[in-house]
């Protein structure tokens, strides 16, 4: 069956750094866009970057200029490296794969930015 595995979350201090990986397995991860959203306490759940079977990046306005997404193709692997960390960055990090009509989420992720 098809999982999405997301690892890397945790507590880190505002202006610090962290780096999600997600392994993907049950696909063909080459063929798919993927993506990561992340949803706050009492929020909607929102996009915050993607990267697609070209290596083309997309980036919410929020996060530009701090995170960076980066596949490996290789290992079945999507990375968000997260930098100058803010506590309103403080949200549950989903993985998402994507291919036309077949869209997989990962279980999530807790990142927590807080003194």
């Amino acid at each position: 069956q098809v999982q999405l595995v997301e690892s890397g979350g945790g507590l880190v201090q505002p202006g610090g750094s962290l780096k999600l990986s997600c392994a993907a397995s049950g696909i063909i991860f080459s063929i798919y866009d993927m993506g990561w959203y992340r949803q706050a306490p009492g929020k909607q759940r929102e996009l915050v970057a993607t990267i697609t079977v070209g290596g083309n990046t997309n980036y919410a306005d929020s996060v530009k200029g701090r995170f960076r997404i980066s596949r490996d193709n290789n290992n079945n692997t999507v990375y968000l490296e997260m930098n100058s960390l803010k506590p309103e960055d403080t949200a549950v990090y989903y993985c998402n794969g994507q291919r036309s009509i077949l869209n997989y989420w990962g279980q999530g992720t807790q990142v927590t930015v807080s003194l």
